[in-house]
């Protein structure tokens, strides 16, 4: 098991024992827990997220804390965009979308407002960073 990987198993450990909360690092963050479908395994997966919260919907960066490639769960939502999320003590069922033009530039900029690392990923990456729209189903 990668570092990473370590690190994405004792956050979800932490969101399940505390009821969706999260501590430390991410003391205050609005967190999920995303269940994708992997893109080539076919396998159930779980990465624990910051979010925005936008009315019923929910809003995930794929960032990958800047790295200069998509994350895997990108590539899992692409593939298969129906979706769980957890959130706090629900789970809700979710069709992932890729926002583009101007609804996304404008959800990336609202979550690098609230959380100002953000904004300086994109230029760290050289990439474009994907805003993936999660609709309740």
């Amino acid at each position: 098991m990668s570092k990473w990987d370590e690190n994405n198993a004792k956050v979800i450990a932490e969101f399940r024992a505390n009821n969706g909360v999260v501590g430390g690092h991410y003391k205050g963050w609005p967190m999920l827990i995303l269940h994708t479908t992997g893109a080539k395994s076919g396998n159930e997966r779980e990465v624990p997220l910051v979010y925005l919260p936008d009315d019923e919907r929910m809003v995930i960066i794929a960032s990958a804390g800047a790295q200069p490639m998509h994350p895997a769960w990108y590539h899992n939502l692409v593939a298969n965009p129906e979706v769980t999320v957890e959130v706090g003590l629900d789970l809700v069922r979710a069709t992932a979308r890729v926002a583009t033009g101007e609804e996304r530039e404008t959800l990336y900029a609202r979550q690098a407002a609230k959380f100002p690392f953000f904004a300086g990923y994109e230029k760290k990456a050289a990439r474009k960073i994907p805003v993936i729209v999660l609709e309740p189903t």
